[in-house]
């Protein structure tokens, strides 16, 4: 059954035709272009229509803080109407004669939630989702933005806005909120991407706990209302562990389908590589980064390939690839900033792109990606019960499995452990987060975070 939340403000009188008012995540059965209409004042802050059990047991969990006005979810504008895919033609299409045919072939709408969408990589991320860059040409996209605070709603709505004015024939419907425990209903790809920044003076281990909380009540949302198949990809910094903390507030989701983002690491790597063999970056395969998305991460080069060779049979430079390879992929981040001003927003969320398409595209024969994921039953005696970044392959499923055919010599093996030991001090910080014990002294006491990152 469809329910409807009641807007927080009743429209003015200068509001424009296309007003926001309340609708429900869960996407309804109406007719073609059903608009929905506001509720009015009364209504404020209800949940109408029946629910089941389920869904009152979670709204009666829910922490009173986001139970309130502050807990409201809009759609936005023209994403207010309900469309009939098959009635409703593919007009951008120039082939006029098979528009039906094209618009019929579509598949059924993919939800994909987005944290921190007010922000600098989601301003450039959520316009590639809604143009089928990442999930394909004939696969149409509902968009649940999150924000952090009452005071970021406005920014969710100026969002809407220019997603709307692009006028995206696979994006149909945005949501905005900032209730993890609406937004997230029902979505089947959950991109964490808002964290809170490291300010001046903050240390590692206070950001490990600041950003844990919120990790830990996104995992409990998504525990409670996304699809039980959802696939979460953590980019808020530090990700391994916020990923770790994110799938153990979420026991009733695959721990399988929790991945922390090294992809642009992997794309740094691949370029340093192309750069120094003086050969395009699409010659370079098989890049893995080991470990963690900080300064004690494990540029592979060892398994690296260069158009189809070792890439230590084309670079023979042995002390650049032992020392100043991984230097320079750890510090690239930092010297973009003082060259341009302003962090790798662009870039990363070129790398979430790639990230999502490595698993709902089958990896190409003989090559794997890098992503942080959690370590149980892995191949290389690495630690178990940390999301650590390793070699996968995917059939294109939304799945992938652990590369077994690599290389790991006493070189990768000695710096591999270094970044293990540092996830492990990581996790003993946020046992209180993870249901392992209360809070204890933290023992991170080493600056790792990348630069550009703090």
């Amino acid at each position: 059954m469809a329910f409807m939340a009641a807007a927080a403000t009743a429209p003015s009188s200068s509001s424009s035709p296309l007003q926001l008012h309340k609708h429900a995540a869960a996407r309804r059965s109406a007719p073609a272009l059903l608009l929905r209409r506001p509720r009015s004042r009364s209504h404020r802050n209800q949940l109408v229509c029946s629910l089941d059990a389920t869904k009152q047991a979670v709204q009666e969990e829910r922490p009173a803080a986001v139970n309130g006005v502050a807990g409201r979810t809009d759609c936005y504008g023209v994403f207010c109407t309900t469309y009939d895919l098959r009635a409703v033609g593919a007009r951008w299409r120039t082939d006029w004669c098979k528009r039906d045919e094209e618009t019929k072939a579509w598949k059924k709408v993919v939800s994909v939630a987005v944290s921190g969408a007010a922000g600098m990589i989601s301003n450039h991320l959520l316009f590639k989702l809604a143009s089928g860059q990442v999930f394909g040409p004939d696969q149409p996209i509902a968009l649940k933005l999150l924000g952090s605070s009452q005071r970021s709603f406005q920014k969710l709505e100026g969002v809407a806005m220019e997603l709307e004015d692009s006028l995206y024939p696979l994006l149909r419907e945005v949501s905005i909120g900032i209730d993890p425990y609406e937004v997230f209903q029902d979505v089947e790809w959950a991109l964490l991407i808002g964290a809170k920044p490291r300010g001046p003076g903050m240390e590692r281990a206070d950001l490990l706990n600041i950003n844990g909380q919120i990790f830990a009540q996104q995992g409990k949302a998504l525990n409670a209302v996304a699809s039980r198949n959802v696939k979460v990809l953590v980019v808020g910094n530090p990700c391994n562990t916020n990923a770790l903390i994110c799938l153990k507030n979420a026991p009733e989701i695959p721990s399988k389908n929790f991945h922390a983002l090294t992809r642009l690491d992997e794309n740094r790597a691949k370029c340093q590589l192309a750069l120094k063999a003086s050969v395009f970056y699409d010659k370079i395969s098989n890049m893995t980064i080991w470990g963690n998305h900080s300064t004690t991460q494990v540029p592979d080069f060892v398994n690296a390939r260069i158009d189809g060779k070792p890439a230590r049979q084309v670079i023979r430079d042995t002390k650049w690839l032992h020392e100043e390879f991984t230097k320079t992929v750890q510090k690239r981040g930092g010297e973009l900033i003082q060259k341009r001003g302003r962090s790798s927003a662009p870039s990363t969320a070129v790398s979430i792109v790639d990230a999502i398409q490595s698993l709902v595209n089958p990896t190409p024969e003989g090559d794997w990606f890098s992503s942080g994921v959690y370590t149980n039953g892995n191949p290389y005696g690495i630690e178990e019960d940390i999301v650590f970044s390793m070699p996968c392959r995917s059939k294109g499923d939304g799945d992938y499995e652990l590369v077994t055919d690599v290389t790991i010599d006493d070189f990768l093996w000695e710096r591999i452990k270094k970044s293990e030991a540092e996830l492990l001090a990581e996790k003993r910080c946020v046992g209180h987060l993870i249901g392992e014990g209360e809070e204890e002294l933290c023992e991170v006491t080493e600056d790792t975070m990348l630069p550009g990152e703090q």
